[in-house]
């Protein structure tokens, strides 16, 4: 969900409105002296407490106030201050009272630094103030009702604080306002009626606060109103349809609130400047009108997901702009032949990339013209529908497909050979339709294929081989009629589903190589032989089901090494020999099902043995004891039967205070670990016992029911859904552990075990956890994070092609941010290997992972792969505390596939490949990166003649536009040095890497010099 370019809006706010205060010459005569604007000012230098650029240095008494940094005086009037400007320079303090003397002040702007406490209330008896910035800081409070006294004011901008209360009737005097900005803060209320006074005005940004009511029907005054952006909100009632009548609104988003009613379906002119429209995740009723695509011809985003629409879907063919179509989880169609009418009138529209029309009524042949498409496209989902016939061939024309999901149909028929043309498909979902015919072996071609889903078909014949060219991490082709004895062995697979075919044969020694797999199932088939040792090899499974075929033998010793495994299920075989005792020391296994198999011996009574309600042992008649629960006979010993009675009893009584002394021992050897480990570790061995565990129906009602229009991203755990906390109103990123997956549990307890005792500014906050029980009775966890509104580095490093908005272009980073953005991962990396008790390995460090707070400070996030460090952090001879080894390819250290242990030098390998990646702009997994080919390798050659070569374009912009021959050459000097440290932190040979706190050392200086030329606004 965009939210209009916000970013896009900011920069017009500092250009153009503070260009005007600026500008401005005429000004009142002063009656104050010439020393009351330097007193206001140096009491405002007073509220100061942090200051680490030292910009206000220069505030003394030896240099004239004008000349003061930031500060612009009158030409009229000497010492009188016309602009403070003091944005961005990383100030804390509180904003002082005094500020209100500054009588002929026209802009004032402290965006994007720690300003603190309440906006004084004296800022309204700032009469000529034109221009008000205090966005992104930590202002509490309500807005100041006395403001309605700046009657000159064109802007005011509080975007990204704390404050509280209600949007203040009295604003609706500013008459001359033109922009009002007050999103991310924590107003409640409604929105005042007097907003329709404000004829002027163009910008109305109140998102993500907890305003309620019902939109004020004086909107539809503002004619030159041009965006409206009130989502993820508490508004109710109806849209008042006059704002269906402003032909100036460009830009209309009231999703994720509670409106309710339907589109007006008679409008009289009807928005002809549109661009962007959403109401996703509201209560509209009725259909979509036709007057919106014949009126609002200019439309680009069109978002209506997740509400009560119905009927049919009107023809869009006017929107040649149109880029993004989002109806999903509707109740649009009738299931019949006429529903995918609007589909053929998308067929001309050239920018058009994104269609999803999932969770509907849409039924009927899928038509052809979808291969008319224009190739830009590259989702395109239609999954939860009611589509019959065969899949149109003609989609294979869409040759930049990413994504296509159409899973949970009636499509029938084969797979259509064409769609092997999809060269650069990520995602395949054909999940639950009547698919039949074999499984077609251009798959094995899609090279950028990471999840292919085809269960619940009809699909026969044998998998096709060498599906290893894939760089597949899902694959489910269960429930189907699959034969033959082919076993995919694709070494980057994650997740492997074969369960419920007729696939045969043994299980081949090739499944130890797939090293990262976590879950295997292989139920409901006719496998044979033994359990192949190599499986042990597979150190990162979580789940294990190999029930209902017919393996036999015992079960090998290899097996013990799966130390993170949770659910392992055997039932239904033909295993014999003794239960291995090794099962009892899996401290992660919850299920464990050995039914109906041979097993004889004495069943162990340690670990998940002492659960009878986690483990199945019925259809195993020769074993013996187990805990009383199981009520097996007790194991007989056979030298027992000679003795007589006094040598039983003689026996008995030995054995007896034998026992007890071995108790005796065992207890006070075990208290004086646990008072030594008590001394040691002052935290709770459990997150949950640290902190507050909320309940999953504060979750769900946070979330709006895990709702899909709240998903802000999907993990191979679980998903992550933006949510309000309704107690306190604390926006908050919700991450849900999908405990089907069983790798999750294991995720959520090391992401615990990891976050428990660790705090640091660069690191992800977690707030709280929910280890609860969800409404059907399943497990539920989760772990609820301090929200992130600028997302995470990934967004910025690869942003979506959408425009952010019709004003702006797309997310950048410049070189001063990118460059503190590594700063913040370094000293979170130094935090974990050199200052927490026991050093932690994060394992999993790439862009995805780290987060952008309001101030695009970095925070290190998804501990769910930690790994503590017990004795040495040297790369030698690591002890970690579990098996399985994870991570992310292309940003793995090389030594991880030849199976040494986690290591720090370990993340300071990832963290050199972000590193580069950060400022080269190129992913490390692009294919122009084949066998020994890497990112370390395209800059180390390049180096050091091709600086500006290699850079990302943006920052090459940015070496341009500097003017003066000096700043380029501070600027492509320091690019050199930070290439060469990335090249030293992501060498081959672990110790010969660069220690994390040498490369914060590094980076400091580097951000030192450029700021020293000037170069760090």
């Amino acid at each position: 969900m965009q939210i209009l370019g916000f970013s896009s809006a900011i920069l017009q706010f500092h250009s153009f409105i503070f260009a005007i205060a600026i500008a401005s010459c005429f000004v009142r005569v002063s009656l104050a002296s010439n020393e009351t604007d330097k007193s206001a000012l140096l009491a405002f230098k007073a509220g100061i407490t942090e200051d680490p650029l030292r910009v206000l240095s220069s505030w003394n008494n030896t240099v004239n106030l004008c000349q003061w940094y930031g500060v612009t005086c009158s030409r009229r009037h000497p010492n009188k201050v016309t602009v403070l400007a003091l944005y961005s320079q990383k100030l804390s303090g509180s904003i002082s009272p005094h500020i209100g003397n500054l009588s002929f002040l026209r802009g004032l702007n402290l965006y994007n630094n720690s300003f603190y406490h309440e906006i004084p209330p004296q800022i309204g008896r700032l009469h000529r103030l034109r221009v008000l910035e205090l966005s992104i800081n930590s202002l509490t409070g309500e807005i100041p009702k006395n403001i309605s006294s700046c009657l000159d004011l064109l802007a005011v901008n509080l975007y990204g604080n704390q404050l509280s209360g209600e949007v203040p009737p009295e604003i609706g005097s500013l008459a001359k306002l033109h922009e009002l900005y007050g999103g991310a803060n924590n107003l409640r209320g409604s929105i005042p009626s007097s907003i329709g006074n404000l004829s002027s005005l163009e910008k109305v940004y109140l998102h993500n606060n907890y305003l309620g009511g019902s939109l004020p029907w004086a909107l539809g005054q503002l004619t030159k109103l041009s965006k409206l952006v009130l989502i993820y909100n508490r508004l109710s009632g109806t849209v008042p349809p006059s704002l269906f009548n402003l032909s100036s609104l460009e830009g209309l988003d009231v999703g994720y609130n509670q409106i309710h009613g339907s589109l007006p379906t008679i409008i009289g002119f009807g928005l002809p400047n549109l661009q962007f429209f959403s109401i996703a995740s509201n209560q509209f009723v009725g259909s979509i009108p036709q007057w919106i695509p014949n009126n609002a011809t200019k439309l680009r985003i069109f978002q209506l997901s997740s509400n009560k629409l119905s009927g049919k879907v009107p023809s869009l063919e006017s929107l040649r702009n149109l880029q993004n179509l989002n109806i999903q989880f509707n109740s649009l169609g009738s299931g019949g032949s006429g529903d995918w009418k609007f589909l053929c009138s998308l067929t001309n529209i050239t920018s058009f990339f994104y269609l999803s029309v999932a969770g509907n009524r849409l039924g009927g042949l899928l038509p052809r013209c979808i291969g008319n498409f224009s190739i830009a496209i590259k989702q395109l989902i239609l999954g939860g529908n009611l589509i019959i016939g065969e899949i149109p061939r003609e989609i294979s024309n869409l040759v930049n497909l990413e994504i296509l999901a159409m899973e949970y149909n009636n499509f029938s028929g084969a797979i259509p050979i064409d769609l092997g043309n999809l060269q650069n498909l990520a995602i395949l979902s054909l999940s639950s339709n009547n698919l039949s015919g074999v499984i077609p072996s251009f798959l094995q071609k899609m090279k950028r294929l990471i999840k292919l889903q085809l269960p619940g078909n009809q699909f026969h014949g044998h998998i096709p081989s060498h599906l290893d060219n894939c760089s597949l991490t899902e694959l489910d082709l269960s429930n189907n009629n699959l034969s033959g004895s082919i076993f995919p062995a694709v070494k980057t697979l994650i997740y492997l589903d074969l369960s419920n075919n007729h696939l045969s044969g043994t299980l081949p020694v090739e499944v130890g190589q797939i090293d990262h797999l976590d879950t295997l199932t292989i139920s409901g088939n006719v496998f044979s032989g033994e359990i192949p040792s190599t499986l042990g090899d597979c150190n990162a499974l979580v789940v294990l089901v190999m029930k209902d075929n017919h393996f036999q033998g015992s079960i090998p010793q290899s097996i013990s090494s799966l130390r993170s495994i949770e659910e392992l299920d055997l039932s239904n075989n033909n295993l014999s020999g003794e239960i291995p005792k090794f099962l009892a020391a899996f401290d992660f296994l919850k299920f464990l099902n050995l039914s109906y198999n041979n097993f004889e011996g004495m069943l162990p009574i340690e670990g998940v043995f002492k659960n009878a309600s986690a483990i199945f042992i019925a259809g195993n008649n020769k074993i013996c004891g187990g805990i009383p629960e199981f009520g097996l006979p007790n194991c007989v010993s056979r030298h027992s039967k000679s003795k007589g009675v006094v040598d039983k009893l003689k026996l008995l009584l030995s054995i007896i205070f034998g026992l007890i002394g071995v108790l005796l021992v065992l207890i006070f050897v075990y208290v004086c670990w646990l008072k030594k480990k008590r001394a040691q570790e002052p935290t709770s061995s459990s997150i949950a016992e640290s902190w507050q565990n909320l309940s999953y129906g504060t979750l769900l009602k946070a979330t709006n029911g895990f709702s899909s229009a709240n998903l802000i991203g999907v993990g191979s755990f679980g998903s992550v859904y933006r949510g309000i906390l309704h107690e306190n109103g604390t926006n908050v990123a919700v991450k849900v552990f999908n405990l089907t997956r069983h790798g999750a549990l294991k995720s959520f307890k090391a992401e615990c075990e990891a976050l428990k005792c660790i705090k640091h500014r660069n690191l992800l906050k977690i707030l709280t956890v929910c280890s609860s029980i969800d409404y059907n009775g399943n497990d539920f966890k989760a772990l609820v994070y301090e929200f992130m509104v600028n997302g995470s580095l990934e967004e910025w490093l690869h942003p979506c092609p959408i425009p952010a908005d019709a004003d702006g272009p797309s997310k950048m980073l410049n070189l001063i941010q990118r460059i503190r953005i590594t700063i913040d991962i370094a000293f979170a990396l130094e935090y974990l290997h050199n200052q927490c008790h026991n050093t932690i390995v994060h394992c999993d460090l790439k862009p995805s992972n780290v987060l952008l707070d309001a101030d695009m400070v970095g925070h290190v996030g998804d501990f769910g792969l930690a790994k503590f460090v017990l004795e040495s952090t040297s790369y030698t001879g690591t002890n970690i505390s579990s098996a399985g080894l994870r991570g992310t390819i292309g940003y793995v250290a090389p030594e991880y596939g030849m199976g040494s242990g986690v290591s720090i030098e370990g993340d300071v390998y990832s963290y050199g490949i972000l590193m580069l990646e950060m400022f080269t702009g190129i992913s490390p997994t692009t294919e122009i990166f084949k066998e020994n080919f890497n990112l370390h390798n395209f800059v180390e050659e390049a180096l050091p003649k091709r600086v500006l070569e290699i850079t990302d374009p943006i920052l090459v912009q940015e070496v341009e536009s500097n003017a003066g021959q000096s700043r380029k050459s501070t600027i492509q000097n320091c690019l050199l040095m930070i290439y060469k440290i990335g090249i030293a932190c992501s060498v081959g040979v672990p110790r010969d890497r660069m220690s994390i706190t040498d490369v914060t050392g590094q980076l400091c200086s580097i951000r030192d010099r450029l700021y020293a030329a000037g170069l760090g606004g």
